[in-house]
């Protein structure tokens, strides 16, 4: 009798390799170097929103990143427990950096009680999580869906969905992040998804014309597809920690870069 062969579905959820640009090194340099002038911009110079325009570039670029790392990461868990160490250490300086301090921070003097007032200070600055609350959320939806667990995936959108007034980007950046991942290999089906959902997304605002058509300024998050999509070999080399560390230290820049105008006047 003829043995048959068992035929097994290939899972659609998990690609082996990245068919999109792969030069990622210079990739996280452009995104280091757009969300610097965006939240430069943001603090400094309000009046001139082309900067704020220029920063939307970081995130779509920071969310192909996560999705390519996703693919060739051998450990998950330090890769996960870098983004969750830098969200950490970052969150106070965000708060302070990027002007998101509420009154309940200050709650406690710090002459009165020194260790519940920096406490105090720490818990109460997650009321605006910092952009790596929104990267780890879109890692754990990944791996989810690439190990098929189907309910854990479901729970996680879920609770994204909850979440999303509360989280950088809301449910669209963590929804991005697992749209780069689910068509990485395949360009030609990844790039009209992402088009369009980025168009979508950035229809849901008046702020900007053209056309006889309002729009916001996630529109201009489209301006990075050409970076991620045409292939690049520059070579780069850049160590992990320097992509890393880059967060908190731009943050830690800018908060002081105010402490030092606030003194001079």
């Amino acid at each position: 009798m003829a043995s048959r062969k068992k035929t097994v579905a290939h899972w659609p959820f998990a690609p082996k390799d990245v068919g999109l640009n792969q030069d990622t090194n210079l990739l996280k340099l452009i995104a280091m170097i757009t969300m610097l002038i965006d939240h430069t911009g943001k603090v400094f110079f309000a009046q001139y929103n082309i900067m704020r325009i220029i920063g939307r570039m970081a995130f779509p670029i920071y969310a192909y990143c996560i999705a390519a790392g996703c693919v060739y990461s051998r450990n998950r868990f330090k890769y996960l427990s870098r983004i969750v160490l830098m969200g950490l250490v970052s969150q106070p300086f965000y708060a302070v950096a990027l002007k998101h301090t509420t009154q309940r921070m200050y709650a406690v003097r710090f002459l009165d009680d020194p260790v519940g007032a920096v406490f105090n200070f720490y818990v109460q600055s997650w009321a605006t999580p910092n952009i790596m609350w929104t990267l780890a959320l879109g890692l754990l939806l990944i791996w989810a869906l690439r190990d098929r667990q189907i309910p854990c995936a479901l729970a996680l959108m879920l609770i994204v969905w909850k979440v999303q007034s509360s989280i950088n980007y809301g449910w669209q950046g963590v929804a991005l992040i697992a749209l780069f991942y689910l068509f990485i290999n395949c360009w030609w089906l990844s790039l009209p998804v992402v088009l369009a959902f980025m168009v979508w997304w950035g229809m849901r605002g008046g702020s900007y014309h053209l056309f006889g058509r309002s729009f916001g300024i996630q529109m201009f998050t489209i301006m990075a597809l050409p970076l991620i999509y045409i292939p690049t070999y520059s070579k780069l080399k850049i160590n992990k920690w320097v992509y890393y560390l880059f967060y908190p230290a731009h943050l830690i820049g800018i908060m002081l870069i105010q402490f030092a105008l606030a003194l001079g006047q």
